[in-house]
């Protein structure tokens, strides 16, 4: 993996800036070409700076990047500290949620190069899904940079507008929560048609993991998938009548739940202003 002349910068380290850095490394990234700043390094960060990641240092000269993996509500206090390396060599990449690129271009300048990204958790397992939209000032080598770093993770997808940006947080950065529940809920069903408790959530998980991977090996769409699995009058077909009912099934559901989670997304970006 290549970053550019200098270092990659990496601040925060939890579990998101843990899976980049685990993803980057194992794409062939040294870890001499980096430096966490993280208040509490965990014990594998020590690890690693023992051969050669520099760790909770002064960042000297200006990186290549900056990928800023703090919580938003930290972020006022830990961007000041890179005031220098704003306007101008360094990209800015943010997995910070709900942070827009103009609060990056108000703590940086306003020739800041940002690109600004939403991932999602199952990154802490190279599956994950990440959405990335630059600012203005990020150039053409510098967002496929950017994609380069999140791929080391999943997979990716360019935004056309930053405003997209919440109906991503609606479906895939708030998706896995909708599947976990999904699968909780088949698990109970199993329990009320007299499965053991065990045996009910081994079989939803198991599913739902199974399922996954077929959607992701296969060329047919989710849509074609259903169809297959489903005989004519068979016992898929009885369920899927239930689940698919006009105005009271499932599509109507997760319209109605992705659009909540659109519209608190909207709200915490303004309360964020």
């Amino acid at each position: 993996m290549k970053i550019g002349t200098n270092s990659l910068l990496l601040v925060g380290c939890g579990k998101m800036g843990s899976a980049l850095l685990r993803g980057w490394l194992s794409a062939g990234l040294a870890p001499d070409q980096v430096t966490v700043l993280d208040p509490n390094p965990s014990d594998w960060l020590r690890e690693l700076e023992a051969i050669g990641l520099h760790l909770n240092i002064d960042v000297d000269p200006a990186p290549s990047v900056a990928v800023i993996a703090v919580k938003p509500q930290v972020l006022a206090k830990a961007i000041p500290g890179l005031r220098d390396f704003g306007g101008g060599g360094t990209l800015f990449v943010s997995i910070a949620a709900g942070a827009s690129m103009s609060a990056f271009e108000n703590l940086l300048g306003p020739n800041t190069p940002v690109v600004r990204t939403m991932p999602n958790t199952p990154a802490a397992v190279g599956a994950g899904m990440t959405a990335l939209v630059p600012n203005l000032h990020a150039s053409p080598d510098q967002v496929s940079l950017a994609d380069m770093l999140m791929r080391a993770v999943g997979e990716t997808v360019l935004l056309d507008d930053e405003p997209q940006m919440h109906a991503v947080t609606a479906i895939s950065g708030s998706g896995p929560a909708y599947v976990f529940a999904l699968t909780e809920a088949l698990a109970r069903a199993g329990t009320e048609l007299g499965l053991r408790d065990d045996i009910a959530q081994k079989l939803s998980s198991a599913m739902v993991c199974g399922s996954g991977k077929l959607m992701d090996s296969s060329t047919e769409t989710p849509a074609e998938l259903r169809v297959q699995v489903t005989s004519p009058n068979g016992t898929t077909a009885a369920g899927l009548e239930k689940l698919q009912a006009k105005d009271a099934g499932i599509d109507q559901l997760i319209l109605e739940t992705a659009q909540a989670a659109f519209n608190r997304s909207v709200e915490l970006s303004q309360e964020a202003r």
